[in-house]
């Protein structure tokens, strides 16, 4: 079998048919019935994929394709999945983990994920705070050119901390009131970097898309110029594919 097999995804059965699917290293992506489960994988070319962006895009590409095709209940695995053979996946997956998978599909029957990630320009926003804030930027400007003590420096740098998270948390709850409601589930993950404010994922209706989309773009209104959004409107619904997120 060489390197093995490479596993994409799960649908409930009968699964996809007739799909013309490329996988990763190019090979051609295949539909496996295992114990009333169907899985897309393709043949393993490697022993061991590395978390490339190449590799990770081609990963989510055949998850995609298959769900534009039509096929949208689906399951996707994580990254890198590699089986030597199908006794395994009934070992360690649809034997011990059937009734879990089974409780998935129905939730995400009918749904797909969307994302958001909210980006300020830090140094902007610290500015604006003391523009409308002159007790705040009296005191930031205390601290230049005179002697203070210790504690005067730390105390107005905890009020700036403590106004400019104030300011942040504001800009979340607002896209917390205007999204929220509209998900049937939502997802907050960690943000990845300093100029990240949040990083959140929704299961939607899948025709509501637009509605979920109007609502962001009111929101990027309602903060003209403040953020950077990307919003990502489709993809394969792995915030919400996780058995241990089930109740």
């Amino acid at each position: 079998m060489g390197y093995g097999l490479y596993l994409y995804g799960i649908f409930p059965l009968p699964g996809p048919e007739n799909l013309s699917l490329e996988g990763l290293d190019k090979q051609p992506v295949q539909l496996q019935t295992v114990d009333g489960f169907a899985f897309l994988y393709s043949e393993a070319q490697q022993e061991r994929y590395l978390a490339s962006r190449k590799n990770l895009l081609g990963h989510e590409r055949v998850l995609e394709q298959a769900m534009h095709a039509g096929y949208r209940t689906l399951l996707p695995l994580q990254f890198g999945l590699i089986i030597e053979d199908w006794a395994m996946v009934t070992q360690q997956l649809t034997q011990p983990h059937g009734e879990s998978l089974h409780h998935l599909f129905e939730k995400l029957a009918g749904k797909r994920e969307v994302g958001i990630k909210l980006f300020w320009t830090q140094d902007a926003e610290l500015q604006a705070l003391m523009d409308e804030n002159q007790t705040l930027k009296a005191q930031r400007d205390s601290l230049e050119g005179k002697n203070l003590s210790m504690d005067e420096v730390v105390k107005i740098g905890q009020a700036i901390e403590k106004a400019m998270e104030a300011r942040k948390q504001g800009i979340i709850d607002a896209f917390r009131s205007g999204l929220n409601p509209l998900a049937s589930e939502i997802v907050e993950n960690d943000t990845l970097m300093e100029s990240m404010i949040y990083n959140a994922a929704y299961l939607i209706p899948w025709d509501s898309e637009p509605e979920f989309s109007h609502q962001v773009e009111t929101l990027d209104h309602q903060f003209d110029q403040r953020l950077k959004i990307r919003y990502n409107n489709f993809t394969a619904p792995f915030n919400f594919a996780q058995i241990d997120r089930l109740n």
